[in-house]
């Protein structure tokens, strides 16, 4: 398939799966069960930080979480105390348990009182580079006292990782268009920096289209893949996390 062919493929397929039909199946279903910007990005944050393993468990416990959260993630980050920190001690999703979500949670209390919320928490560790930004926040994000363990749950591309879950979560946040999935309430971040989520079906599905050639799925990977996307669209590239998935899950590559 020559270059012209394999873009309007792609291009379709944004335009099939890029659509309202996907939510109620996919964790960002959480976030769009709200309208306030802070209740999305923190709901969209914990979901996509555990959103691994069956899509339909993760949105489950995903409602779970927000339930936890009293249907009010931004009030609750904001006000709880100790005692309603332990209501989450027996949350569990796979290796992500009630450890990790009473670190979470309280650690995003500081980031919001102390530093404006994540768009700003995560801007002030882009410099230009995104695999660098990442690392930052994670580095930052675990400054705080915590359990060794919990560090897991968070990426670092500069060790290899493609930070899947976490370019999913800056996808939903910063990109904007008009077709109702992606949020684009961050401003401070642009959608032509963003990186596509990149995994082992998306990888699979790439490499089959002849656009990833590299056998791993991991960070280098990821920016070979993303130089050819970025051929297609420059200012939108990752709207082709649309395709790849779609042209996946949907069995035809």
């Amino acid at each position: 398939m020559n270059k012209k062919a394999l873009k309007d493929l792609l291009d379709t397929k944004v335009l099939q799966f890029n659509s309202p039909d996907f939510i109620s199946e996919d964790p960002i279903a959480i976030p769009h069960s709200f309208r306030k910007k802070e209740d999305i990005e923190i709901s969209a944050f914990l979901v996509s930080v555990f959103a691994w393993g069956q899509r339909k468990t993760i949105v489950n416990n995903g409602f779970k979480l927000m339930e936890l959260m009293d249907n009010a993630p931004h009030d609750f980050i904001l006000h709880h105390d100790i005692a309603e920190l332990k209501r989450f001690k027996k949350f569990v999703h796979r290796t992500f348990n009630g450890d990790d979500a009473q670190f979470f949670i309280s650690r995003l209390q500081e980031i919001y009182q102390k530093e404006k919320g994540l768009e700003s928490f995560f801007a002030s560790c882009y410099k230009g580079n995104m695999q660098a930004a990442i690392a930052e926040f994670k580095k930052q994000f675990f400054a705080a006292n915590h359990s060794l363990r919990t560090e897991k749950h968070l990426p670092d591309p500069t060790n290899g990782s493609s930070a899947k879950r976490f370019n999913m979560y800056l996808r939903w946040m910063v990109r904007q268009d008009n077709a109702g999935v992606d949020f684009g309430v961050w401003r401070k971040i642009k959608m032509q920096d963003l990186y596509c989520p990149l995994d082992v079906h998306t990888g699979n599905v790439a490499r089959k289209l002849g656009i990833l050639k590299r056998s791993n799925n991991d960070w280098q990977s990821l920016e070979e893949l993303m130089k050819v996307l970025r051929s297609f669209d420059k200012n939108d590239p990752a709207k082709y996390d649309f395709a790849l998935f779609g042209l996946g899950v949907s069995g035809e590559i």
